[in-house]
């Protein structure tokens, strides 16, 4: 076993969890949600996509194996982001809730491109040479800036629901809520335009990391129902995606502005 950083162990861990949920309880967890009650054959995609996870979540944890279950992974996911996000946003372009959904399986497939590029790197040849390397993790810093972006909006469109989790013995509800959206969108728009890009992946993994520990905590601890859990569950995977790709830019001056740096192989 070898752990390549923090946020490699946290996005195995969050991997293995989601696998185990979702055997256990039959049904999609969040994030991999999406797919209508009714189509055929739902009940052993549920199956499949959580044995896929909770093998994934292992595999990247063992040198050897490690390269193949990065493979599977990130392709597993591209798949779920491009045939049931992708296509909810195309055909509803209008509502929020489909950029805020494809915000998140983003993040995660920015996670799994990570280990991708640190587990295979070149060894697919030149053919797939885009998804390797400097390129690779380009890619994978794209999708996570572009998730962002409706995170932060979202804080503004849905103010009322943002302000009621913010804890109460903070001061200035309605401020943490602009606060913490605004930060998200300039994060995103920083790591887009490659602007301080470290320092707003790493400040907007500790934001998700925060909001996970100071509201879906004490809300699941206190009084948990079935919406609760699933928001706590989808924040977690969140938070380990975006220290995943905080780490993918050691190497890289906290306060760069459009420098780059070759990817750290971590196989």
């Amino acid at each position: 076993m070898r752990i390549a950083s923090w946020g490699h162990a946290a996005f195995a861990a969050i991997l293995i969890a989601l696998g185990i949920l979702g055997l256990v309880q039959g049904d999609f967890m969040p994030t991999l949600a999406g797919i209508p009650k009714g189509i055929p054959g739902r009940e052993a995609l549920i199956y499949l996509c959580a044995l896929v996870c909770l093998v994934c979540g292992i595999g990247v944890l063992f040198q050897r194996i490690a390269p193949a279950a990065a493979r599977v992974l990130l392709i597993y996911v591209l798949l779920w982001l491009v045939l049931v996000r992708l296509t909810y946003v195309v055909l509803k372009p209008t509502e929020l809730v489909g950029w805020w959904a494809l915000g998140d399986i983003a993040v995660m497939a920015a996670g799994a491109w990570v280990l991708y590029v640190w587990f295979v790197g070149d060894r697919d040849g030149p053919r797939f040479s885009f998804a390797a390397g400097e390129s690779g993790l380009r890619i994978a810093r794209l999708l996570y800036g572009f998730a962002l972006i409706p995170f932060g909006i979202a804080h503004f469109v849905y103010l009322q629901e943002t302000v009621v989790l913010v804890p109460g013995y903070l001061p200035w509800h309605v401020a943490w809520a602009y606060i913490t959206g605004a930060a998200l969108f300039v994060a995103g728009v920083a790591i887009l335009i490659g602007v301080y890009a470290r320092l707003a992946a790493s400040l907007s993994a500790l934001e998700m990391g925060l909001f996970t520990v100071l509201v879906w905590i004490p809300i699941v601890t206190a009084s948990p129902n079935p919406f609760q859990w699933t928001e706590f569950i989808n924040s977690c995977t969140l938070t380990a995606g975006a220290w995943l790709v905080a780490d993918s830019y050691r190497g890289l001056p906290w306060l760069s502005v459009g420098r780059r740096v070759t990817a750290q192989a971590s196989a």
